[in-house]
């Protein structure tokens, strides 16, 4: 009995023993073991929150748009809706050229413009004969958005539709009639196409058309008119509940405000729309103030897409040829899209006969080579990295977590730690010039700012701050350093939940572009005459200065070249300082040998000048002989009777 009783004590004591020596290990076991009931041990998620397509798009990071109708054989940016059937014919289309220049660029998505601001559809729709069933392209048997589509899976391509909303072909446009019609052919493409990674449509609603021959002006409600909320986007979200929703306020992804591929230098990815003048923020009914920074707290989850052409224009133009952006250009938006939490959709415009230029596909494929030899090695690869305070003293919450490619595993701090700190010593001394940094996004967007010093003089000096953090944030430094020693500070009104902290070197790039050899006329040949003083502005070279003035009754702008020459186009460059005051939407141009006799050269529109303001290149319908140019301004964006320029040239 006494000998029993001996071994019972012995055996709690053990017991008791190796519950104390091992505390800590078992404590973890319990904390996560199923039966676990007693709360959470991870942090409780802060504010607004991405749905599971919406980190599938974060994933993504880069994709392309691929505007191809009519317009391009037009050699327009936006087309009226007056273009003939007839004229769409490639005779080299090639999807897969197109796609397979996407993937080498880095690309992980394609976006088939299905149909744009001129209404032709690219697919075989039952809502209207204006598409390419009415075309000799493939003699009417063709679906282009098909093609499209079977191209990007093809080559590993996720595949997405953009259905324009506004149609200056319809003569339907403005009445209920067009509405069901346009929610017929989003149905028809969330149908027939497999899954679709985005729907995308633009703020474009109502203007000038052609309307089935009616030329007129048509305006719309934009905030009731397409019912997006009530009648359109459950189409989507029924038919493709995977599919990214893109307009300029959401509801999935929201329009950046420019067309330069930038974010603000802080940019939230969440946000409390706004809507024009206090109403609904409705796609084209929407304040724009915010778009591009976000709001910090914001109601929703609808991070920016950055969107930019890789010409100046949406559309393939000839003259633009030697203006393609190159692998350098290219990545320096990367680094203020994807690099500042949002992605990067870069448009890509086919030629008539249906397939990339050389520049375009070079451009591209010296883009994917820069990206990937950047971020082939992470630096910070290898570091051991101290924090002074770790969530519970777990692992799963360890400072190790930052170096493991895993955009959900993360390092935490206890609830009440919102300022800690991390020390990292690296794998010996590295040299880099870019700094990555992620959240663990699934529990929100946690962190206001982050400090990053470096050991340097045996002392911690100041190297980077960034705000706004989020599911990516690239701090570009201005020049390498090299380091053994880093610090990383955060700041968050929660215990944050930081996911990488990486170190890149960015890759060199050799790149040129083959030169289309237009010549332009030089400007100290050219003058304006009857002007004021500062009429220079706008021949001094400098696409910065503005030239701003009332055109005194005339209503129009007359420069002299020296001696008549034969010109084939007029360069308008509109302000580049951000505002809108005096920029034309609609032009004439006029030319004259003798200063007294005049014919009209060209007219037209500046179609989305607004949006996108780079150079407009106004063809002549052909090389006139002239020494006299007039420039008609015949409606502008806002309000006023001013008139500005950045920049005129002519080119022979």
């Amino acid at each position: 009995m006494e000998f029993a009783l001996l071994l019972w004590v012995n055996s709690v004591s053990s017991a008791l023993n190796f519950l104390i020596m091992n505390r800590k290990t078992l404590l973890s076991l319990f904390l996560f073991s199923p039966f676990f009931s007693f709360g959470q041990t991870e942090p409780e998620p802060y504010g607004a929150l991405p749905s599971e397509r919406q980190l599938r798009w974060h994933e993504m990071e880069l994709y392309t748009l691929i505007h191809y109708t009519p317009t391009t054989f037009q050699d327009k940016e936006w087309g009226y809706g007056d273009a003939a059937p007839e004229i769409f014919n490639p005779d080299r289309f090639d999807a897969n050229q197109i796609a397979r220049a996407a993937v080498a660029g880095g690309f992980r998505g394609l976006i088939s413009v299905a149909k744009h601001h001129d209404g032709f559809c690219l697919w075989p729709t039952q809502t209207t004969d204006y598409s390419v069933k009415s075309s000799p392209w493939k003699d009417g048997k063709g679906d282009m958005v098909r093609e499209f589509m079977q191209a990007s899976h093809d080559h590993g391509l996720a595949f997405g539709v953009y259905l324009s909303a506004w149609d200056r072909n319809d003569t339907r446009y403005g009445t209920e009639d067009y509405t069901e019609a346009y929610r017929e052919q989003l149905t028809e493409l969330m149908s027939n196409y497999g899954p679709i990674f985005t729907s995308w449509h633009d703020g474009a609603n109502g203007g000038d058309g052609y309307y089935g021959g009616r030329n007129e002006k048509r305006v719309i409600d934009q905030t009731t008119y397409y019912e997006w909320e009530e009648k359109t986007w459950p189409i989507v979200r029924r038919l493709q509940p995977m599919a990214m929703i893109f307009s300029d306020v959401g509801p999935d992804m929201r329009w950046v405000g420019n067309e330069k591929g930038m974010a603000a230098e802080t940019s939230w990815s969440t946000l409390t729309p706004k809507g024009k003048d206090g109403g609904p923020p409705t796609p084209g009914s929407v304040d724009n103030a915010n778009l591009p920074t976000g709001d910090r707290n914001g109601e929703f989850w609808i991070p920016a897409e950055c969107d930019v052409p890789q010409r100046p224009g949406w559309f393939y133009h000839e003259n633009q040829n030697d203006q393609v952006k190159t692998p350098d250009e290219l990545f320096e938006i990367y680094i203020n899209s994807v690099g500042r939490g949002g992605g990067m959709n870069l448009g890509l415009a086919p030629m008539p006969e249906g397939i990339l230029h050389d520049n375009d596909v070079r451009s591209l494929e010296g883009f994917g080579k820069k990206i990937k030899e950047t971020f082939a090695a992470n630096l910070a690869q290898g570091a051991v990295a101290t924090a002074n305070n770790v969530r519970q003293d777990h692992a799963l919450f360890s400072e190790a977590n930052l170096f493991d490619a895993d955009r959900y595993s993360y390092y935490a701090s206890d609830d009440h730690v919102l300022n800690p700190v991390i020390e990292m010593e690296l794998d010996g001394v590295q040299e880099f010039d870019l700094i990555r940094l992620r959240e663990n996004i699934k529990l929100g967007q946690r962190l206001d700012s982050v400090r990053i010093d470096v050991w340097k003089e045996e002392r911690w000096q100041p190297l980077a701050r960034a705000t706004s953090i989020g599911a990516n944030r690239l701090i570009k430094l201005d020049a390498p350093v090299r380091a053994s020693k880093l610090r990383v500070a955060l700041f968050a009104p929660v215990a944050p939940t930081l996911s990488e902290f990486a170190l890149f070197k960015e890759a060199s790039s050799e790149f040129q572009l083959t030169k289309s050899g237009r010549q332009i006329v030089d400007p100290k040949q050219l003058s304006i005459i009857h002007a004021d003083q500062q009429a220079k502005r706008a021949l001094d070279g400098d696409k910065q200065t503005v030239w701003e003035t009332r055109l005194a009754g005339t209503g129009y702008v007359e420069m002299k070249l020296d001696v008549a020459q034969q010109i084939s186009r007029v360069h308008y460059w509109p302000r580049q300082d951000g505002k809108i005051t005096g920029v034309p939407t609609r032009y004439e141009i006029q030319g004259s040998l003798d200063g007294k006799e005049w014919r009209s050269l060209a007219a037209g529109e500046f179609s989305n000048i607004k949006a996108n303001a780079t150079e407009q290149v106004i063809e002549l319908s052909q090389r006139e002989n002239v020494q006299f140019i007039r420039f008609f301004p015949k409606a502008f964006l806002g309000e006023g009777d001013v008139f500005s320029v950045a920049e005129f040239e002519l080119s022979k």
